[in-house]
């Protein structure tokens, strides 16, 4: 298990799919939601990977063309006018931003770290870019879990929407992340100590949290939210390590 707390320092080819199972006749009015909407999240997946696929290949190409276009003209006019040299200094500023701002998109369409790196140092790069960006401390308890791949997205999408709503809404200092192993079965739970909310009352952006149970349901898990004014919120799942039938990454 890695362990560590976190804080503010100063100033492809289109992955495979899996489709989903007929119902049985057993099969629940709420089961069957979860495997309609798993359905629906599979399509969005496969269309948010074509765009990461597009803007990656296309707009990366275009920007790696201006680069070597800024290069050549800064060997032939560089050091011969202040003007000049400032105007191409700051033009490749605006490059470096604009090839930051193309990863940070691609990976939130579609989080190729997670088949590079694996889940647990893709939750780690996230934590570290959240306390840059919020300042909240952020203690982190994770074990080294293996599972497939749906499974693994939605455990790092959980994490992701959960630090989104901590910065939005929470008002917290600190916030917590567990990944645990549990025999078959895998607990996240992500908790901060913020201002919390009622009870049944959802936050705004609550269809966020609805977001996050569809996705934890439909690879066979369960989804809960405890949260009381005053007294923080605490997110959490638990869910199998073999996923049950029908399960679809997203």
């Amino acid at each position: 298990m890695q362990t560590s707390t976190i804080a503010a320092c100063p100033a492809a080819a289109r992955s495979s799919q899996m489709t989903a199972a007929p119902p049985s006749p057993d099969t629940t009015p709420g089961q069957l939601a979860s495997q309609l909407q798993g359905a629906r999240e599979q399509a969005r997946a496969q269309e948010r990977e074509h765009l990461a696929r597009e803007f990656h290949d296309v707009l990366g190409g275009l920007l790696t063309a201006a680069r070597l276009d800024i290069a050549s003209l800064q060997a032939r006019l560089g050091g011969h006018d202040a003007e000049v040299d400032r105007r191409l200094a700051h033009l490749n500023d605006t490059l470096r931003a604009a090839f930051a701002l193309k990863r940070r998109i691609v990976d939130g369409l579609a989080p190729a770290s997670l088949h590079g790196v694996g889940l647990t140092a893709s939750l780690e790069a996230m934590v570290r870019e959240f306390v840059e960006a919020s300042g909240i401390r952020v203690s982190t308890y994770l074990d080294n879990v293996v599972a497939d791949e749906a499974t693994q997205l939605a455990i790092y999408r959980l994490v992701q929407e959960s630090l989104t709503n901590i910065a939005k809404y929470a008002d917290a200092r600190a916030a917590e992340i567990m990944l645990r192993n549990r025999g078959n079965t895998i607990t996240v739970v992500v908790s901060d100590d913020g201002q919390g909310f009622e009870a049944g009352q959802a936050r705004p952006g609550g269809h966020g949290l609805e977001g996050m149970r569809h996705r934890v349901e439909s690879v066979g898990g369960q989804f809960t939210v405890d949260s009381a004014r005053g007294r923080g919120t605490r997110v959490s799942a638990s869910l199998p390590k073999v996923p049950g039938p029908g399960a679809t990454a997203h």
